[in-house]
């Protein structure tokens, strides 16, 4: 915890004025344990990892449960703790063919354990995702937390450039891939 709260210390100061509003409204969301889910529009090189990771570290000094995934290897090795979307959600791989994706979790696993202590989750490069793993993340919690609620009510903060290339759907139109986006989703 002491590295944690080093982390915290000396990367908060250095947060720039939009950083620092991002920071204090998540925080508040997962304090107040309110239903929330933040989009954050960001291109490379503006400090986003540094804003993520820190976000974590300091709801991890807390001693509270936050997961860390990325749409991409590259983008999961740059958060502390972060795997791959697919990995840590145990999505299908064909994602394509299926009307209703959820996720491969059942209750009462380990996974479904650490899930449902999950105060934060935080979701880098969500834009290069197609729409479909994240509305099954939302039924899979949805299912897990026996709630109604956006994601089952956990506070998710979804990160990434909406000007990057889109989802790749194999002999798909531009139409196909305009749909398979994120902004097409009831999310």
């Amino acid at each position: 915890m002491a590295n944690l709260d080093r982390l915290v210390s000396s990367t908060e100061p250095s947060l720039t004025f939009d950083q620092n509003l991002v920071y204090g409204k998540v925080l508040k969301a997962v304090d107040d344990e309110c239903e929330a889910i933040f989009f954050l529009d960001s291109p490379g090189e503006t400090g986003r990892t540094v804003l993520l990771n820190l976000l974590l570290a300091k709801i991890r000094s807390n001693r509270q449960v936050t997961l860390a995934v990325a749409s991409l290897g590259i983008a999961a090795t740059l958060l502390e703790g972060g795997r791959v979307s697919h990995s840590m959600f145990k999505l299908p791989l064909d994602i394509g063919h299926l009307e209703t994706l959820v996720c491969n979790i059942c209750k009462g696993t380990r996974l479904a354990q650490l899930l449902q202590t999950t105060k934060l989750i935080v979701w880098d490069e969500c834009t290069m995702a197609h729409k479909a793993t994240l509305e099954a993340l939302d039924r899979t919690l949805k299912d897990l937390y026996n709630s109604d609620k956006l994601m089952g009510g956990v506070c998710v903060l979804l990160a990434g450039d909406f000007h990057q290339a889109l989802s790749v759907i194999p002999k798909g139109t531009p139409a196909d891939e305009l749909k398979a986006c994120l902004k097409d989703s009831y999310i």
